[in-house]
């Protein structure tokens, strides 16, 4: 091979400037490949060379040659360009000599290792282990052993993990998103896809979602997505980055060759490394960020400037654009860039006010509802067929009822697998599993797994029986609602007039503020002053009531209380009560009427002018809208109290 370079470069024809310029970077070039670059570096700083060597000008470049491959550097006189053929003519020879006495050299080294092949194998081998350490090889015994444990470990592995051999395969089989995946295909598999953020509570398959819709849209012929289009998922909780941009792993970084540790080779020539990051990464697909809300605002800045660029721009004092050792894709890095064309989409428990408003100007929204229990139930059912297990409907509805996540679920159901696998297992003598039926997952079995995950069931134990002085209230929490239990017990006061009031702390002061409201409201209809009794409200559980909306419901356990009359448990109020004993709207209504859904509750009182945001989803619920609180006193109170 070096015979041929040396052949070519000879051959090169002498076209003025241009062809000596080509034949003295060609000179070069064979020395980099004898010597090796790093080593003709150090010997043209030995020899005073490197900067003559990095020269523009051409008669510099050939006085560095002539001291590199002469050895000489006292030499200083700058040639001519006349003077530059003949010089060049002569140092092509004294190289030819070079490679010729080096080749004879690899020829006889190679005689000499056929001589010794020929001889016994333990000599040889101990003369190649000799030869390696006087060469300075990377390799020695203790390396290949590391070497071959390796590779050991790296052919044997754990099976998958059950959400990864459970995960859906298709968005057919994410239950319970069916608008909320349409909605996101409506936005994506397009010809001009949009930026998305998927805003719902966690584990209801946001992410499996949006990588399945990524496939689902490759495989249509009006989107931009081609087949090899990449899905590069990141977690915003786990971006670190350096505001002086050392290192941000997201958008990329330069690794400067004195501080941040560029290769050895660009650090002796001071020449900074570009490293892209993510969103290179995912250019022409998808960069999914789950967690989105959580992410630096800073950071946050910085991806929109990426979103509108398509580009990301890297910066560095060390970076010289007239180094002639500058390779050839970092020059292109710095000088246009680096590609970063991709869909944005970020998945987040958070609510949108939460997020930055920048942000989501620039991307569409998609909504996923949290899950009941009838779809968690379904994807337990879906998980069991694909662990080809039987499971009992018993035991997945028991599973339903104690997780409002189907991510959840589907964990509960691996550990109800593995408890039957154990069980078979240690139930066989010498621990052998001679069984070959089907593992069969009872409710019993369901049960002691939720028992082990401290689990509390979310469906109300009771609701068919009415009781005097308890009530369901509405409460919600991000996409989540939930069913509060008020009870309230009234006792006539030791001394007339100074009744007291006992609030849980713990239910916050607009609730307490609520009672007063109530009991104002109450003398207005009945006439009766609470001072003559001593009251205790009570929020089931503790819970926090963030607002005035659980009025209505304080208002009906203090009425049904004080005058002994039941109050039906199977429907849950929400509303905030004036004085006036007006119901006035409340918020969170799609997240509360979910919560009463999981937790078994069929009706729900909700005042009128929430009449217009009953979302259609729970059209198959009795609902009943009022105007004032005692237009609801005839349909919850029950005449007399089954004992």
């Amino acid at each position: 091979m070096q015979k041929n370079k040396m052949n070519v470069l000879q051959g090169f024809p002498e076209k003025g400037q241009d062809g000596l310029r080509q034949r003295v970077n060609s000179f070069y070039d064979m020395l980099a490949d004898i010597y090796g670059a790093d080593k003709l570096i150090l010997k043209a700083i030995k020899l005073d060379a490197l900067s003559l060597m990095r020269s523009r000008q051409l008669e510099k470049r050939v006085l560095g040659l002539q001291k590199i491959l002469l050895g000489d550097p006292t030499l200083v006189a700058v040639p001519t360009l006349p003077e530059l053929p003949p010089i060049l003519d002569k140092m092509e020879e004294q190289a030819a000599e070079y490679l010729a006495h080096r080749t004879l050299e690899e020829s006889l080294e190679q005689k000499i290792s056929r001589k010794l092949q020929e001889r016994h194998e333990e000599y040889i081998h101990e003369v190649k282990k000799q030869l390696l350490k006087e060469e300075g090889g990377p390799e020695n015994p203790q390396t290949l052993k590391k070497y071959a444990w390796v590779e050991k470990m790296h052919s044997v592995s754990l099976s998958s993990s059950a959400m990864d051999f459970l995960r859906p395969s298709t968005l057919q089989e994410i239950i319970g998103q069916e608008k909320g995946i349409r909605a996101l295909m409506s936005k994506l598999a397009s010809p001009f896809p949009q930026h998305l953020i998927i805003y719902g509570p966690p584990g209801i398959g946001k992410t499996a979602a949006a990588r399945l819709a990524l496939e689902a849209a490759k495989k249509m012929p009006h989107t931009p997505f081609s087949p090899e289009a990449p899905f590069v998922e990141v977690d915003a909780t786990t971006l670190r980055w350096d505001p002086r941009e050392t290192t941000n792993p997201l958008l990329g970084s330069v690794h400067d060759p004195i501080y941040q540790g560029a290769r050895r080779d660009f650090s002796e020539g001071g020449i900074p490394e570009p490293k892209p990051g993510l969103v290179t990464e995912a250019h022409t697909g998808v960069l999914f960020i789950d967690e989105i809300g959580e992410m630096d605002p800073y950071l946050q800045s910085k991806l929109l400037k990426v979103l509108e660029d398509k580009k990301v721009f890297f910066d560095s004092a060390y970076y010289d654009p007239s180094d002639p050792q500058v390779p050839k894709y970092i020059h292109k890095l710095f000088g246009e860039g680096a590609p970063a064309d991709f869909i944005l989409i970020g998945a987040t428990t958070r609510s949108p006010e939460d997020i930055s408003s920048a942000l989501r100007s620039r991307c569409s929204a998609v909504y996923f509802e949290p899950l009941s229990p009838e779809s968690i139930a379904e994807i337990v059912k879906n998980a069991a067929v694909k662990l080809n297990v039987d499971l009992s409907d018993k035991a997945a509805q028991l599973i339903s009822r104690n997780t409002s996540e189907g991510r959840k679920g589907v964990n509960l159901l691996a550990d109800a697998y593995g408890l039957a696998m154990y069980s078979r297992y240690s139930a066989q003598p010498g621990g052998e599993d001679k069984n070959d039926k089907k593992i069969f997952i009872s409710e019993e079995l369901a049960r002691e797994v939720i028992q082990s995950n401290r689990l509390v069931p979310a469906v109300l134990p009771e609701t068919s029986v009415p009781q005097i002085g308890k009530i369901h209230g509405l409460a919600a929490a991000g996409y989540l609602g939930s069913v509060l239990e008020i009870e309230v017990v009234s006792f006539p006061c030791a001394v007339a007039g100074k009744g007291k009031i006992r609030f849980n702390e713990a239910a916050g002061s607009m609730a307490r503020d609520s009672v007063y409201n109530a009991a104002s409201v109450l003398r207005k209809l009945t006439g009766m002053d609470i001072s003559a009794f001593d009251l205790h409200f009570n929020v089931v559980g503790g819970g926090n009531i963030d607002g005035p909306s659980a009025g209505a419901a304080l208002f009906l356990a203090l009425y049904s209380t004080l005058m002994q009359v039941p109050l039906r448990q199977d429907i849950a109020v929400s509303g905030e009560l004036s004085l006036q004993g007006k119901v006035k709207p409340v918020g969170g209504l799609f997240e509360k009427l979910y919560g009463a859904r999981v937790a078994g509750i069929t009706c729900v009182c909700l005042p009128a002018e929430n009449l217009c945001e009953l979302p259609s989803t729970f059209q198959d619920m009795e609902v009943i809208y009022i105007n004032y609180i005692e237009e609801l006193l005839p349909r919850i109170l029950v005449k007399e109290c089954p004992r």
